[in-house]
């Protein structure tokens, strides 16, 4: 089983989004990755936002955990406290393989969020009603085969 884990981050009513170009589709996605070995999620988001948007943050809370063919993503909520956005170091960000299509960190407007290809679509909606709402007090489990 593998694990991936990414982060939720709001500035001005804006969310930071990977656009993604690949295999001929067009989406975006919440910045994050796999989980390498001896690595907790928490440890793993804050890496993989460091390599993705160059950015350090501090992560709030663990805000949703999506099953997706068998596979567990953990997405916590965070707070930006230092770095410039888009100067990611990742392998991905600085040499991109053409399988592996493009990674474009940028801010996308909450209220945009459900107009737009997001993955995990759960996600999206998730974000777009804690934006109305507020964050859930407890991580939110979302169980769904395909994305």
């Amino acid at each position: 089983m593998t694990y991936r884990a990414g982060i939720l981050l709001l500035q001005d009513n804006k969310i930071a989004l990977i656009e993604r170009h690949r295999l001929g589709l067009h989406y975006f996605s919440f910045p994050g990755g796999h989980v390498e070995p001896g690595e907790t999620p928490e440890q793993a988001a804050v890496r993989e936002t460091e390599e993705e948007l160059g950015l350090q943050v501090s992560l709030k809370q663990l805000i949703a955990k999506f099953a997706w063919l068998g596979n567990w993503q953990y997405y916590f909520l965070a707070e930006a406290t230092g770095g410039t956005f888009g100067s990611g170091t990742g392998e991905e960000m600085l040499n991109p393989l053409p399988e592996r299509g493009t990674y474009l960190p940028m801010w996308m407007p909450v209220a945009d969020l459900l107009d737009q290809p997001v993955k995990p679509r759960p996600l999206a909606e998730l974000v777009a009603r804690a934006a109305r709402e507020g964050w859930p007090q407890q991580p939110v489990v979302i169980r769904e085969e395909s994305h």
